[in-house]
């Protein structure tokens, strides 16, 4: 009996279901680990099945890959968007198609929140929040030559923009373009003001790049000390920057 037992669980196992099951469990299990999800490692320890499920949708993909660690400053419902696109519909105003460019970039859909920003712009060329969204947003598609003027025109209009997003979509672009000089004083610039990890790894990374580990490691012991004390919606926001401060401060 003991013996067919055996046989069962062995035939069970080797089920190609059972083995991609358990395979992603493990997936997912590693990815929080590494992001020190630890409520979920220990869900995902206690109890298989739908577990492993709800992390992937509501923590590995809280985030698209296109924008991940780039979000613009506030959360924008999905929900919104079949409303905005009925008051585009009906009254076409250059703060609702912002809106909904402003959702799609959240989304990682790039191409249609560019169109939605050059849609605003016809209808009100001089907003500020558009024309630094539509850099940012052409920032990340790779053309950052284009980003430059958009972002350096809102940022001499109004340095603080965006709680200084914007100055440090200005950053990444100046770096982009091989101005590593310029990018650092804009860096250091943020980092006056502001703590956030994507401006002092990015920053570390800059460092580096020119022979100052010290500076940098200053930098990425901040980034990962101010993790350990950070709210947890705020450090599901910030993991892929504290993920790469632990990655590079090894090589420090």
């Amino acid at each position: 009996m003991v013996n067919a037992l055996l046989n069962n669980l062995g035939s069970w196992i080797q089920s190609p279901i059972v083995l991609i099951l358990i395979a992603f469990h493990v997936w997912m299990l590693i990815h929080a680990i590494r992001q020190q999800e630890w409520i979920w490692v220990l869900f995902m320890f206690i109890g298989w099945g739908i577990t492993p499920l709800l992390y992937f949708f509501l923590v590995y993909r809280a985030s698209p890959s296109a924008t991940t660690g780039f979000e613009l400053p506030g959360a924008h419902n999905r929900r919104r968007i079949q409303d905005l696109k009925t008051q585009i519909y009906h009254l076409d105003k250059a703060h609702h198609h912002s809106q909904l460019a402003d959702i799609y970039f959240q989304q990682g859909k790039l191409k249609e929140a560019e169109a939605g920003y050059r849609a605003a712009l016809e209808r009100d060329p001089q907003d500020l929040d558009t024309r630094a969204h539509l850099g940012q947003c052409l920032l990340r598609q790779q053309r950052a030559a284009e980003a430059r003027p958009l972002l350096e025109g809102v940022v001499a209009q109004n340095p603080k923009h965006d709680y200084g997003h914007t100055l440090m979509a200005l950053a990444e672009t100046l770096t982009e373009l091989g101005e590593t000089d310029a990018a650092l004083k804009v860096w250091l610039q943020v980092t006056a003001s502001h703590s956030y990890p994507r401006a002092k790894v990015q920053l570390a990374e800059l460092y580096l790049r020119k022979g100052q580990p010290e500076l940098a490691r200053t930098g990425l012991q901040e980034v990962i000390a101010d993790d350990a004390h950070a709210p947890a919606f705020q450090r599901r926001r910030e993991r892929l920057w504290v993920s790469r401060a632990r990655s590079l401060i090894k090589s420090v």
